[in-house]
């Protein structure tokens, strides 16, 4: 018998009072089943008080932020003089065989999963813009993922699979997309290894970094049909719910939420949807 499992989350929760609503609207008018919540988010507090505790079966995780921000910490090789993060991912790349740079980067991870620990139970733990791949990053993440018994923690595997659609590869988006498979496909290899040594569990396959800025329920319909064997499948989106306005990307992803005909399709693939926090229930 086939065990697929697939798992619809929500990174940026806690963002904006627009990504919280996102979040609260796609758990119970649809079928979002889990979101990585920002400890730094501007509606972080929004966010545990007042959407949480409507969606108690929920998986949370920690959306761990070292790109946009202020940090949580003393981190001055993380940000500015206004304590405002100002790396990008090949800056934080090229700093994370540095010694002083790892110990600040692990000082403000491990604030950011106790801020939201503080608040909430964690079922797993991915980041902003996927810096926790960087192997460096991704052993101290593993390390921090076991000391909180945080069960899962998420790696970036993603098979190569193409969306019948002309404007989805004819564009500025799609080029560096596959350039970042290819390299967080590299990084998995290696962090994989590194979930084995801690004991900790991970996702099989992502969907969601081939088509990042252009994901809608076709990308994560094609993205599953390439999956044949027993997995866990991740699909991460970054829904936002604007009333006003059905044109923005981060809308499009909030009505993947929403789209009844996408789930029956993902059950006649044969995925059970599920979660995180269900998956680490039923060990």
């Amino acid at each position: 018998m086939v065990n697929k499992k697939f798992i619809l989350n929500a990174d940026d929760f806690g963002m904006s009072k627009a990504f919280n609503r996102a979040v609260l609207d796609g758990y119970h008018n649809g079928f979002l089943t889990s979101a990585s919540l920002c400890a730094n988010g501007k509606a972080f507090n929004a966010g545990v008080n007042e959407i949480i505790p409507e969606c108690p079966n929920l998986g949370i995780g920690v959306h761990l932020n070292i790109i946009e921000g202020r940090s949580l910490t003393k981190a001055p090789m993380l940000t500015n003089k206004r304590g405002k993060f100002n790396n990008s991912f090949g800056q934080i790349l090229l700093k994370s065989n540095n010694p002083e740079f790892l110990n600040q980067v692990e000082f403000e991870f491990r604030t950011q999963i106790e801020t939201v620990m503080n608040y909430t139970k964690v079922d797993h733990i991915d980041s902003h813009v996927h810096t926790h791949a960087i192997p460096n990053l991704f052993k101290i993440t593993a390390k921090l993922a076991k000391e909180y018994n945080i069960p899962y923690i998420r790696t970036q595997y993603e098979e190569m699979y193409f969306v019948p659609s002309v404007k989805k590869h004819l564009n500025l988006k799609y080029p560096p997309n596959i350039l970042k498979i290819l390299l967080l496909n590299y990084f998995t290899l290696q962090n994989k290894k590194v979930v084995q040594e801690y004991g900790l569990k991970t996702n099989d396959y992502l969907i969601g970094v081939g088509y990042t800025g252009l994901m809608d329920d076709l990308t994560i319909e094609y993205g599953l049909k390439t999956l044949e064997e027993d997995c866990v499948a991740e699909a991460l989106i970054h829904p936002c719910h604007y009333a006003t306005s059905n044109k923005n990307q981060h809308y499009t992803e909030f009505m993947i939420t929403q789209n009844k005909s996408l789930k029956d399709k993902i059950n006649r693939l044969g995925f059970e949807i599920t979660n995180y926090k269900r998956e680490y229930a039923n060990k």
